[in-house]
């Protein structure tokens, strides 16, 4: 299977589902909320780096098949393209050889009624961080992992709260945020006594 390389991507726009959201760290001209169909927003993927270590992996956000799911879309500034299109490469696909997204071109419907193309990440299920955990093991794992890029936690709360700052309430989302504010009380309660 081919793998499609920063080099060779042909889309003026960045659909988004996750910490991308809320911290794209590329230059964009314009942002609007957009449906991808095909991909649900999934907690698939163990992260050793940003949000756990190889010892103790946390679990960040992938696209999985089946389903839609809703996200920003970020039109690229035509002058720093290539070099954002660069730079979601390194920080989606640090390591090749430990890659677990697999970066595809997609059709996103905005909500203004356009459809266009953009680049996106899905999570790779033949890789070895490819993971379908229960929402109790996800929380769980959130709970006790951090990262490079902060708490696992705090993954969870910040994707939250920038869908809800566009208005999206994603239940899979919601169920997790309150199973991690049950998970949360319980340890301060046991901490306490």
């Amino acid at each position: 299977m081919h793998v499609l390389k920063a080099a060779e991507v042909n889309a003026d726009w960045v659909f988004a589902y996750g910490s991308l959201i809320w911290d794209p760290e590329f230059d964009y001209s314009r942002s609007e909320l957009g449906r991808l169909h095909g991909y649900h927003r999934a907690f698939c993927v163990r992260s050793s780096h940003y949000r756990g270590t190889p010892e103790q992996p946390g679990i960040v956000l992938g696209l999985d098949r089946g389903g839609s799911c809703t996200g920003m879309v970020f039109q690229l500034t035509a002058a720093q393209r290539a070099r954002s299109i660069a730079r979601l490469f390194a920080r989606e696909i640090p390591d090749e050889a430990a890659r677990v997204y697999l970066p595809r071109i997609v059709r996103v419907h905005l909500h203004s009624g356009l459809s266009v193309r953009a680049l996106t990440f899905v999570a790779d299920p033949a890789t070895g961080a490819y993971a379908k955990l229960s929402d109790g093991e996800i929380v769980a794992r959130m709970a006790r992992c951090c990262g490079t890029r902060g708490p696992n936690i705090d993954y969870l709360f910040n994707t939250i709260r920038a869908l809800e700052r566009h208005g999206v309430n994603d239940r899979m989302l919601a169920r997790l945020e309150h199973l991690a504010e049950q998970h949360q009380r319980l340890l301060a309660a046991s901490a306490s006594d």
